[in-house]
């Protein structure tokens, strides 16, 4: 039996988590890029969303994920009552999310819809794969483009939720996500200081209250943009 040893030790986060709202139920919580969700099984990499926040709410739970790389914001329930039912929704696929990214290049379509299906690859990559993949759906929209270099602000809803499926689909239609490490290419990743992926938008119903709920976290780019020369052309 052979085990996949996990070497990456996570760099020291220095920005703080900021609490968008609060209740005695539930969190809505803004993640910075590189701060791991949960800390791993490497103990240098204590840091994450969950140990840090449990210092000032013991009972956190997370409901959801976000990748070492990708910001934005984050649910976490305060009571085993409440991650349950959150937990349930994203099952049911009744909460909505929606990311901003920004891509390499001038995206000819101003919307449309990625359809591959994604397998698990060598660790830690995931794979196009029709035989073994998973249905995987991403629906995008350009928001903004800009020039010297040429990129483009887009917003993504996925339409599933496979691992690394925003990075993925965006190197498929030719377009990689600024600052991945993983799917785009030397050139790319080295375009911006970070993952320019953020999760911007959750939609769901209040455990408590059922009321709809919108949650919203801006992302502001260009301070992470290697070239600090981009203009905007529409």
């Amino acid at each position: 039996m052979s085990f996949i040893v996990d070497t990456f030790v996570a760099p020291q986060c220095e920005e703080q988590i900021a609490i968008l709202y609060e209740d005695s139920s539930m969190l809505m919580i803004n993640k910075p890029s590189g701060l791991l969700s949960l800390s791993g099984k490497n103990p240098l990499n204590f840091d994450s969303v969950h140990y840090r926040l449990t210092k000032d709410y013991p009972t956190a739970e997370l409901v959801h994920r976000l990748d070492f790389g990708t910001s934005g914001i984050m649910l976490v329930a305060l009571n085993k009552e409440v991650n349950a039912n959150l937990c349930k929704q994203f099952a049911a696929r009744t909460v909505a999310k929606s990311y901003i990214a920004f891509l390499d290049g001038s995206i000819d379509s101003e919307e449309g819809l990625i359809d591959f299906p994604i397998a698990k690859g060598t660790f830690p990559l995931q794979k196009i794969c029709s035989v073994d993949g998973k249905a995987a759906q991403t629906y995008f929209r350009v928001l903004e483009k800009f020039d010297s270099p040429a990129i483009t602000k887009v917003e993504f809803i996925p339409e599933s939720g496979r691992t690394h499926q925003l990075r993925i689909h965006s190197r498929e239609i030719g377009h990689g996500i600024l600052g991945c490490d993983l799917y785009s290419s030397k050139k790319v990743f080295k375009m911006a200081d970070r993952l320019m992926l953020h999760a911007h938008k959750i939609e769901f119903d209040h455990p408590v209250t059922g009321e709809r709920i919108t949650g919203l976290s801006e992302l502001e780019p260009f301070s992470y943009f290697s070239d600090k020369s981009c203009s905007q052309t529409q």
